[in-house]
């Protein structure tokens, strides 16, 4: 689905989710969410959804949704990720509504997409077993499922969960869809480096679901999306790390002169500076590939991983160093966002298994 929106159009989008967020979405509010229930933001979700309609972008008009494509998504995840915001804009706009698209099931699409293009629903993904990504933590057998979903972002908030599932053993992976409340589901939330991304377990004892029909390739197709919009997110962290450490430096008076007026300092961000820009490239080639359904897509989103979770686990530690001791506090923001770049590289494969994928 190629993108027919202007650039004059996707500016004015860009600008409206950045207004919501500046307006709605201070560092006081995202750590309250972080100890709120669901531990999401669910007003500013709320606002998002009716003001904006960030969770309807990608989703076809016959489903009720805006009908552009992912690379408007993709902005409204770089303005999210610039901020921190705990909304389920991944979880639920990205991976379940990406979920959905990709398995091509009409039924499916008409039953799930309105509620979730509104944002009157949510829906988490559950995928990764124990030992990550590769081989899912659910089976599926007789039309029940059986075992436990590690990992799975905002589940603890989902309204509906939409279950990769291993069948058997010949690799064939399966899409399921069960509502969160159902009987045999146990939802457990998980301590996590990032307290700004909820995780959750979830476990399944046999419960009843209703398949999904879906490509044998349906988990290779999610992992491409989701590394090539993980790689906006992480742009847009970047991008508002490197601000921050601009702002403080040049705030910040050491022997009578501002730190940012110094020759190395001023050398350490302009590094900074290009490693975000690098980032951006990167995920645009990536976005652009997964938008026009090109057959390099998944290369590129691999690279745009690899790329994207070391140079902002490098402009994050950079930040970190630059704002001295206050950096790694926990009142100061900067800290959050190198806790968010450590947790994001981590996502849907480590980079080392990107490179793996992308040698084959």
């Amino acid at each position: 689905m190629t993108s027919s929106v202007s650039a004059d159009e996707r500016a004015a989008l860009a600008d409206s989710i950045h207004d919501v967020l500046r307006k709605r979405s201070t560092p006081e509010s995202v750590r309250a969410a972080m100890r709120g229930s669901g531990r999401v933001d669910r007003d500013l979700w709320g606002t998002l959804c009716t003001e904006v309609g960030v969770a309807a972008l990608a989703v076809p008009e016959r489903y009720d949704g805006a009908d552009v494509s992912w690379a408007e998504t993709a902005l409204a995840v770089e303005e999210i990720g610039a901020t921190l915001s705990p909304v389920p804009m991944f979880s639920s706009a990205v991976l379940a509504v990406g979920a959905l698209l990709a398995s091509e099931d009409s039924d499916a699409a008409q039953r799930l997409l309105p509620g979730l293009a509104s944002g009157e629903k949510t829906g988490a993904l559950c995928w990764a077993g124990a030992a990550g990504w590769d081989v899912p933590g659910v089976q599926a057998e007789a039309g029940l499922l059986s075992g436990t979903a590690e990992y799975v972002i905002d589940g603890e908030s989902a309204d509906v969960f939409l279950v990769l599932a291993g069948a058997g053993d010949g690799g064939l992976i399966t899409l399921h869809e069960v509502d969160a409340s159902a009987p045999g589901v146990t939802v457990t939330a998980l301590p996590v480096l990032d307290p700004t991304r909820a995780l959750a377990r979830v476990s399944f004892d046999e419960v009843s679901a209703t398949a999904i029909s879906s490509p044998p390739d349906i988990a290779d197709r999610i992992r491409t999306l989701a590394w090539a919009m993980l790689s906006a997110e992480q742009v847009g962290g970047a991008a508002r790390t490197l601000t921050l450490t601009v702002e403080y430096t040049s705030a910040r008076q050491q022997f009578g002169r501002t730190l940012a007026s110094f020759q190395a300092l001023k050398h350490r961000m302009a590094d900074m500076f290009v490693s975000v820009e690098a980032m951006r490239s990167m995920s645009a080639a990536a976005i652009a590939a997964v938008v026009d359904g090109r057959s390099d897509a998944a290369e590129l989103a691999a690279a745009a991983h690899v790329q994207c979770s070391e140079e902002y686990m490098r402009v994050t530690g950079e930040a970190i160093q630059l704002h001295g001791g206050i950096g790694i506090t926990w009142e100061h923001d900067v800290g959050l966002y190198f806790k968010r770049a450590q947790a994001d590289a981590q996502l849907f494969g480590q980079p080392h298994t990107a490179l793996q994928s992308m040698s084959l």
